[in-house]
């Protein structure tokens, strides 16, 4: 049965290209397309904005979402302020949800899991299906490299990209501590502008570059005297989370209330 899909903050750069991909999907269908209550696009058709969507989605207008909007799914990669009050609606209406807002405070993240008790949630810092392979893969360097290894993460986004370090270079540096046996917020290092001591090797440090239009780039360093291990994933495109996305949503449909991720998705264990 196809699954009716809907897209909240639909005008975005990120909205736009899930609008595609659940137009293209011959298992899903375009069932909404939502925007701020105070858009200019209200009530516009959805190809004023994004051009070659499936015909049967030729007729769907922008809207706001409220608790008489009816889909299957909700995907929702909008800012954390705007995720809460559309998780409230979703709660409301019982309808499952694919979140991909990143920058959650632990509070934010605390709301998901209360929400998860009511409906199913799959949240993820990135749908990539690279990106979600590339944390089994960090974690099997982790332990079989011992602690002789330094540990380094490295990203690059566009300009515009807000939260930094993003929340894929913390989901790796999360994976990393967690096959290590650390705590990730004690050996998480930011800033090293003060510091006036030699790296530990327990310790796991962040860089960060934002520019241009760079989609994503994540690379995982593990040093050793004479080599070195890089795992990097580099997406070219947006699309290709929109496609993680929607992916989940499929899988999402009539699944028990629950907190799942993307690794529940593709069944990585």
């Amino acid at each position: 049965m196809s699954v009716g899909i809907g897209i909240l903050g639909a005008n975005g750069r990120m909205g736009q290209a899930l609008l595609e991909a659940s137009s293209a999907d011959k298992q899903a269908h375009l069932a909404g397309a939502f925007v701020r209550s105070q858009s200019p696009l209200l009530g516009l058709p959805v190809n004023t904005l994004v051009k070659g969507l499936a015909e049967d989605t030729q007729a769907l207008a922008f809207t706001s979402l409220d608790a008489q909007s009816k889909v299957d799914v909700l995907i929702d990669f909008t800012l954390p302020e705007g995720m809460l009050a559309h998780l409230d609606v979703a709660v409301a209406t019982k309808t499952p949800m694919v979140i991909g807002t990143t920058g959650l405070t632990e509070s934010q993240m605390q709301r998901l899991h209360e929400a998860a008790k009511e409906i199913p949630i799959v949240f993820a810092r990135n749908y990539s299906v690279g990106i979600n392979l590339l944390l089994d893969l960090v974690q099997t360097a982790a332990a079989k490299l011992g602690d002789d290894a330094d540990i380094e993460i490295f990203e690059g986004h566009h300009r515009h990209k807000i939260d930094a370090p993003s929340g894929t270079a913390l989901a790796i540096g999360e994976a990393i501590a967690e096959a290590k046996g650390w705590d990730h917020d004690e050996v998480a290092i930011y800033d090293r502008s003060q510091s006036e001591q030699a790296k530990s090797q327990k310790e796991i440090g962040y860089s960060v570059l934002r520019g241009g239009d760079i989609v994503g780039e994540h690379t995982a360093y593990f040093a050793l005297m004479g080599e070195r291990l890089e795992l990097t994933h580099k997406a070219s495109s947006r699309m290709t989370f929109a496609l993680g996305a929607v992916r989940a949503a499929k899988w999402l449909q009539n699944k028990q209330a629950g907190f799942y991720s993307m690794r529940d998705v593709l069944e990585l264990g």
